[in-house]
């Protein structure tokens, strides 16, 4: 039995690629991939990011370049604007993927007008962008497609001169080169999400196919102090940090993001994961834990925790 001091999970049902960001405003602005169009939700509790005011900022004109297959939203705050990087194609392959950028100057996302800012034009075709600002410099980061050898993707990074605009080369950070990173029937690196914490960055990654029950998430980790443009800088890990857990029912876990309690004392993870091997993907659900850190300073996201299992709220709410 769940009570008033505690929830379970998912939070959120058909919601695949989530992103969650906590503002300064103390609301928490949930996206999810929805396909055809990109919903921004607000909510002042992070168990019921399902429930908030929710609205759809934008739908494609049909038919154009970039009016398909609109995946993984993320809204970021950057240099005083909102921005949401997502991906689109023409409806075609891999090929024909690209992340765009949408900008919004008012203070409450969910008013205002977005505007079209374009589409990335990256070396490589992909998916999944988001922007690490580390020391005052922002960089992108995405999942390109290519042959690693075996065909799919890795994670790349570029610099970026404003929120919209990359230059300069790419640099391979990752690509799936170990067994747990092939399952499902491609070699897969993509999410590339950043956590920072105590003179590090890690940079946390979905690995295989996102419908095989072995879909997890990697990691790379950096020195503060380290160029972020040298893959030189960032150790692999060699296992999984965060993957199935049988006993639990949570299979095919991935595609996450980072979160506060609402006092910010807290650490969550989000996610997406089915509830059986085999399960459509359209039942990708959005599911929140808490995780701390070990001795060695790195995250211990420990174990998906089950449908059954009730979790504490988070410190604040």
């Amino acid at each position: 039995m769940t009570n008033s001091l505690t929830f379970r999970n998912p939070v959120a049902a058909k919601s695949a690629d989530p992103w969650v960001y906590r503002h300064t405003d103390g609301y928490y602005y949930f996206m999810c991939t929805l396909g055809s169009r990109l919903d921004l939700v607000r909510s002042a509790r992070l168990t019921e990011i399902a429930d908030g005011e929710r609205k759809t900022i934008w739908a494609p004109e049909p038919g154009g370049r970039h009016s398909h297959n609109l995946w993984a939203p993320e809204i970021h705050y950057l240099d005083g604007k909102w921005y949401i990087y997502y991906t689109a194609n023409d409806g075609g392959g891999d090929d024909t993927r690209q992340v765009c950028v949408l900008e919004n100057e008012h203070a409450n996302p969910l008013d205002g007008e977005w505007t079209w800012r374009g589409a990335l034009p990256t070396p490589s075709p992909g998916l999944d962008g988001s922007v690490l600002k580390h020391r005052g410099q922002l960089y992108f980061l995405y999942a390109g497609y290519g042959n690693f050898p075996d065909y799919g993707s890795a994670v790349y990074i570029m610099r970026m001169t404003n929120p919209y605009t990359i230059t300069g080369e790419q640099v391979l950070l990752t690509a799936p080169t170990l067994d747990w990173e092939k399952q499902g029937g491609m070699a897969i690196n993509e999410g590339p999400v950043i956590l920072y914490r105590s003179g590090r960055l890690f940079m946390v990654y979905s690995a295989s196919t996102t419908w095989s029950e072995d879909y997890a998430l990697g990691m790379l980790t950096m020195d503060e102090n380290a160029d972020p443009m040298l893959a030189s800088s960032w150790t692999k890990s060699e296992q999984p940090v965060f993957r199935k857990n049988v006993e639990e029912k949570v299979f095919a876990t991935g595609h996450n993001s980072f979160t506060v309690s609402p006092d910010g004392t807290e650490d969550w993870i989000v996610y997406h994961a089915l509830s059986a091997p085999g399960e459509d993907t359209s039942l990708r659900a959005t599911r929140i834990q808490p995780f701390g850190w070990k001795a060695d300073g790195t995250p211990d996201f420990g174990s998906p925790v089950g449908d059954e299992h009730p979790i504490p709220l988070p410190s604040g709410e």
